[in-house]
C-alpha cells in the first residue's frame, strides 16, 4: 500500500491530493490509486496527455487499455489492462458482475437503518446527467452504514451494476446526496465540501486479486471536519 504520509500543498485550508500512485502491476494489468480531480480518459475538454490513462501508459512504458472508469471527482482504485487479451477478460469480468467494488461515500443526512439495497433503473440524458427512470437500465447498489456523524453518514457502498454516476444518483434518489457533488443535490456542491466525497476503496477481481487504497488526506480532512 502506498503511503499517504508525504507533505501536501494547501488550498482553501484542505490538503491537495497527491498524484496517481501505482498499487499493483503484473504482466496483465496495472492497478492505480486515482486522485480526485483527474479524468480517467481524454474527452470532454480533457487533453489526452492530462488523463490518467495516458499517465499509466507512460509509467509502465507501453500501451494500456481502459477497462472501467471512475468519475473525475472520485478517488481510489482503478485498473487498466496491459494486453488486448487481458482487456477482453477483465471487461468480461466487469460485465458479468464477477468483480467486487467497494466505495466509501459520505452522504448528507441520516439513512434509515444500517444497511439496504437501492434497485432503481437509471437512464442517461442528453445533458450528461443521469436519473432514475423506469425506461432506464437495471442498476443495483448495496450500502452499509460505517459511521453515523452529527449531520452526515459514512457509508460503505457496493454497486452490483456499473452504470454511469450510479452511486451518486442512487444516493441522491433516496434523499442522501454525496457531499461535494456538484451535479446531484438541491444545493451544490452538497454540504459545501471541497471535493466529491466518494472513494473507491477496494476492488476484488475474479481470480481473488484484491487491491485497496486508503482514503486520501483531503478526504479524511473533510470527514474529520464533520465530526
Amino acid at each position: 500500500m502506498t503511503s499517504r504520509e508525504a507533505h501536501h500543498d494547501q488550498i482553501l485550508g484542505l490538503p491537495l491530493a497527491p498524484g496517481p500512485q501505482i498499487l499493483h502491476v503484473d504482466a496483465e494489468l496495472v492497478a492505480v490509486d486515482k486522485p480526485a480531480g483527474m479524468a480517467t480518459a481524454a474527452g470532454g475538454g480533457i487533453e489526452d496527455d492530462a488523463s490518467l490513462h495516458a499517465w499509466v501508459s507512460r509509467h509502465v512504458g507501453g500501451r494500456t487499455f481502459i477497462v472501467h472508469r471512475l468519475d473525475r471527482g472520485t478517488s481510489g482504485v482503478i485498473v487498466f489492462a496491459r494486453t488486448a487479451e487481458a482487456h477482453r477478460e477483465l471487461s468480461r469480468q466487469f460485465e458479468e458482475r464477477l468483480v467486487t467494488k467497494r466505495y466509501l461515500a459520505l452522504v448528507q443526512g441520516h439513512v434509515e437503518g444500517r444497511s439496504g439495497e437501492i434497485n432503481q433503473p437509471l437512464r442517461e440524458f442528453g445533458s450528461g446527467r443521469v436519473g432514475v427512470d423506469p425506461t432506464g437500465r437495471e442498476a443495483i447498489t448495496r450500502w452499509r452504514l460505517r459511521e453515523r456523524l452529527p449531520d452526515v453518514d459514512l457509508l460503505e457502498v457496493e454497486p452490483l451494476t456499473g452504470r454511469r454516476h450510479q452511486i451518486r444518483v442512487h444516493c441522491y434518489a433516496i434523499g442522501h446526496p454525496i457531499l461535494g457533488d456538484t451535479t446531484y443535490g438541491e444545493v451544490r456542491p452538497v454540504g459545501g465540501a471541497q471535493r466529491l466525497m466518494l472513494h473507491a476503496a477496494e476492488l476484488v477481481l475474479a481470480n481473488g486479486l484484491t487491491v485497496r487504497a486508503e482514503p486520501p488526506a483531503e478526504f479524511e480532512a473533510v470527514l474529520e471536519a464533520t465530526r
